[in-house]
């Protein structure tokens, strides 16, 4: 078996209010010198060793993430 990390992120130009609400909250609490915060979601799947990285692509665009509003990365890591 092999792990396969997918991160999923807003694009860039797309609102997070889930974000800016940690970012204000950190403000708040007095954690000075963020500038920004980003939410996202990621995922970790236990994958056949012969499942290759177009299918782990597919997996991503098209179930994971929203391609409209999202950008993704797929990796492979040590188990």
């Amino acid at each position: 078996m092999a792990r396969v990390v997918v991160d999923v992120m807003p694009k860039p130009e797309i609102l997070d209010p889930q974000g800016q609400a940690v970012a204000g909250a950190l403000g708040r609490l007095g954690f000075d010198g963020v500038g920004g915060v980003r939410q996202g979601k990621h995922f970790e799947l236990e994958v056949d060793d012969d499942v290759d990285d177009e299918t782990l692509s597919r997996i991503a665009e098209g179930f994971l993430a929203n391609p409209v509003i999202e950008e993704w990365t797929v990796r492979r890591v040590e188990a």
